[in-house]
């Protein structure tokens, strides 16, 4: 995998001096040059407006933008008009909220986990001023879903079970079969946050049988500006656009409007073309590396992070449920996490501190803030030497 790193122009950067050390890639990855040449070669050679035009340059935007649609689906194991293209996860999530706004009533009941993000928790609060009912999942001492309780959150009153398949802060790998199946029991729709799995492990949507299942491109090398929304047909089609005006309808007349079909439904104005073209860029790469080997790549690395962090007198790992990505949160007894971030940073380092975007989360465990570092396919053992190493610096300065 050290080879790979060639391809990272920003990998050459040096920060304070010292080399980029970029462990923050569970907020975004970075580019290779290769998803970076597709981008500039379409803006120079064929950009155009999509799904308009039936002169060259439109006809060949329309043609890759439509590829990278074919690209997702194949690489979930979906049907090409089961994809849905968004700016980012959270669009996808507030796109479901809406949607399924007018078909939820007073006494209903939408069951998510307390390691949520907030993108996967504000849009449902929306809900609550229709008495529609939030209950939250806890979690075990380990960070896994505590699945008992589940059980006996969802019943015939819930409509919606939203849950991330990995956490953003434990990087608990929630078991999201077994979690449709208990939400399919019930008569619910099961949505799946997979903005920390997606781009870490292979995901196969017609196995996990889920109704809808939300990433980013960014996450996965892509560029920002791309979300992806997987919904299966009968679902798709059984909800109303969250977005509506140009491109997403068959027929406008003055009173009334036929849609398009799906999944072009939810895709109102002008797209986000060049990004959405670099980020089959990006799917290319990641397909041509495997996502086997990408996975057994950050297994390896996270595995020695652990093994590195745990002697540390003072810090506290959140999370070390057995099944788990790359995400890594700690707490070191003594010093802030912003300040461990800084410290890090003077070093070259760059990892996330604050609350990750999961204060529910925060609360449960009784911290106001963690630090993180996460890792992708271009990390390496030497880099978490140096965080380490960094670390133990962090302890002298504060004398803990």
């Amino acid at each position: 995998m050290k080879n790979i790193r060639k391809d990272f122009p920003i990998l050459k950067r040096k920060i304070n001096g010292k080399d980029l050390v970029y462990l923050d890639n569970a907020a975004t990855t970075q580019k290779p040059f290769q998803v970076i040449e597709k981008i500039t070669d379409y803006y120079s050679n064929h950009n155009a407006n999509i799904h308009r035009g039936i002169h060259r340059l439109s006809e060949e935007a329309t043609e890759e933008y439509e590829e990278t649609r074919s690209k997702t689906a194949k690489f979930l194991n979906a049907n090409t008009n089961e994809i849905v293209f968004t700016k980012n996860t959270t669009e996808s999530l507030n796109l479901l909220a809406y949607s399924v706004f007018r078909t939820l009533k007073k006494g209903d009941e939408i069951v998510l986990s307390i390691m949520e993000h907030h993108s996967n928790i504000v849009p449902w609060q929306m809900l609550i001023e229709k008495g529609v009912k939030l209950k939250f999942t806890d979690i075990n001492g380990d960070g896994s879903l505590n699945i008992n309780h589940l059980e006996k959150l969802v019943t015939k009153k819930t409509k919606i079970v939203s849950i991330t398949q990995t956490s953003n802060v434990l990087g608990t790998v929630n078991p999201i079969k077994e979690i449709t199946k208990i939400a399919h029991d019930a008569g619910a729709i099961m949505i799946v946050d997979g903005a920390q799995s997606v781009p870490h492990m292979s995901v196969n949507v017609k196995k996990l049988g889920c109704d809808f299942l939300a990433f980013s491109g960014h996450k996965m090398l892509g560029p920002m500006g791309v979300g992806l929304l997987y919904g299966c047909e009968d679902s798709l089609r059984n909800i109303t656009p969250f977005l509506r005006g140009g491109d997403m309808i068959k027929e406008v007349h003055q009173q009334e409007t036929v849609w398009n079909d799906i999944p072009w439904k939810f895709e109102a104005g002008t797209p986000n073309v060049a990004d959405v073209i670099g980020f089959g860029a990006a799917l290319d790469y990641i397909n041509k590396i495997g996502m086997n080997n990408i996975e057994t790549h950050e297994k390896m690395l996270t595995k020695y992070v652990i093994q590195q962090l745990i002697p540390i007198k003072g810090l506290t790992i959140h999370g070390t449920s057995r099944k788990r990505g790359s995400a890594v949160s700690f707490s070191l007894a003594g010093v802030h996490p912003h300040d461990v971030a800084t410290i890090l940073d003077s070093e070259g380092i760059a990892i996330r501190s604050g609350h990750l975007c999961a204060q529910p989360l925060m609360e449960r465990l009784g911290v106001s803030a963690v630090s993180r570092a996460s890792f992708y396919l271009y990390n390496t053992k030497e880099e978490i030497n140096k965080l380490v190493n960094c670390i133990e610096k962090v302890k002298n300065i504060f004398r803990v």
